[in-house]
């Protein structure tokens, strides 16, 4: 009798869709409850997230608005980053709950480890991104307005546009090693493979920063140079995931009796 996971391994295509929309319709669910509790805090989160550029300017920056409802959707924009985070473990487990039929039933069971260090590692690129790479940023384009007399007047949507999108950018390239992990245990991918394409790997990453980040150089280096750090780490990870034995299928396991 095949068991369970080889049953999965046969499931039609048009299953395996079905199964995406339903892990799609959750993770969407979860974000839009997150989404609500937010904006009850949305002007205190839309503070957060602008006291980088208020530290590094001095109060020489004025955040304005053109437009009568672009407070309102400012603020609901920025509930839904905030709800993104907040829902950030129900999203990683229904990633994890749509891979599992592939995994061995040993793996299985790392659902919560799964679950709690990729919401870990996607909370502290955000947090890097926020506490460095803001400060970092903003004082060399407030330098270049500062170099041509200019005081910068910079509009609260374009603002939130530069900064949501470095965010889930740094947020999502912190979960590389986590991702890594799993593709190893996997089969799909070994450190020597890493090591072998690293070149390709670079010219990816720089690719990847360019798509992630606004179109500047600098706000591409500040991703690429952790992503490519990320990268040599992962190597180590999958180095020592693969050094690990190999989990035996459940069909192939040896009769405890």
């Amino acid at each position: 009798m095949p068991d369970s996971q080889q049953e999965e391994s046969r499931m039609p295509l048009l299953d395996h869709l079905r199964e995406l929309r339903s892990r799609l319709i959750r993770a969407a669910i979860a974000i839009g409850l997150g989404c609500a509790a937010a904006y009850v805090k949305a002007d205190l989160l839309f503070g957060l997230l602008t006291l980088p550029l208020r530290e590094v300017s001095q109060g020489r920056v004025l955040l304005i608005g053109t437009g009568i409802e672009e407070a309102f959707f400012t603020k609901l924009k920025v509930a839904l980053i905030a709800g993104l985070f907040l829902a950030s473990p129900v999203v990683f487990y229904q990633i994890w709950r749509f891979v599992a039929p592939g995994l061995y039933t040993a793996e299985r069971r790392l659902a919560v480890p799964f679950v709690a260090t990729a919401t870990l590692f996607f909370l502290l690129g955000a947090y890097f991104c926020w506490a460095v790479v803001f400060k970092l940023g903003y004082s060399f384009f407030l330098s270049q307005y500062a170099s041509i007399g200019v005081r910068p007047t910079i509009r609260i949507t374009r603002y939130l546009r530069f900064s949501a999108k470095l965010l889930l950018g740094f947020g999502v390239t912190f979960e590389l090693p986590i991702f890594t992990y799993f593709l190893v245990r996997l089969g799909l991918i070994d450190y020597r493979m890493m090591l072998r394409h690293f070149r390709y790997a670079v010219l990816a990453i720089f690719v990847l920063a360019a798509a992630l980040t606004p179109p500047d150089m600098l706000s591409q280096f500040l991703l690429a140079i952790p992503l490519l750090l990320l990268y040599g780490a992962s190597v180590g990870v999958a180095y020592l995931a693969r050094s690990q034995p190999a989990p035996v299928p459940v069909e192939q396991a040896p009769d405890a009796g």
